[in-house]
């Protein structure tokens, strides 16, 4: 299998705050990153993309017929949702940190939860497609494709690359080509 894993350009929101299934916007345009990437992708591969803007927006721009599948949606923080990190209740934050995998944030869903979205996902994929995706999808096919262990502390930057081959990661965190 070959994936092409991109994480979506920088959102428009301030430093510092807990988000993540919610609809953000972009703090740049798309097109910059699309043309930047465009290289580095196969031209005939599907493309799937989360239906969030910040991944829909440099989908549409990648690919004619992109095709968007709510299951690749970046997990649900729930009430935490566009709070400062800093005023989440300190004791929640150190249950999710004890047990990050299965911690529910308070109208959440868990990491545990992702990940079996995820893999459904993963589980209908052809043997070469391009994802344009967020950071916690990433991660974990990142896990799960390339067996990456420490994969809750792999860093994959906004508007970047990366291509996961034959089990293991080729290159990652590429822009242009």
């Amino acid at each position: 299998m070959r994936l092409y894993l991109i994480r979506h350009p920088q959102p428009a929101v301030a430093p510092g705050i807990c988000y993540g299934s919610t609809d953000l916007a972009l703090a740049g345009d798309p097109a910059l990153d699309a043309d930047a990437l465009r290289g580095l992708l196969p031209a005939d591969a599907p493309l799937y993309a989360s239906p969030l803007a910040r991944c829909r927006l440099l989908a549409e721009r990648l690919h004619a017929a992109p095709i968007f599948d709510a299951r690749i949606r970046e997990i649900d923080f729930g009430d935490w949702e566009m709070q400062p990190w800093d005023a989440i209740d300190r004791a929640a934050i150190d249950a999710w940190a004890a047990d990050p995998f299965h911690f529910v944030p308070p109208g959440g869903e868990a990491v545990a939860t992702l990940r079996a979205r995820v893999l459904d996902f993963l589980a209908t994929l052809p043997d070469e497609a391009v994802l344009v995706a967020h950071a916690g999808v990433i991660k974990i096919c990142a896990a799960e494709l390339a067996g990456e262990r420490d994969w809750f502390g792999l860093r994959f930057d906004y508007g970047a690359a990366s291509l996961i081959e034959d089990g293991r990661f080729a290159w990652r965190n590429r822009r242009g080509g």
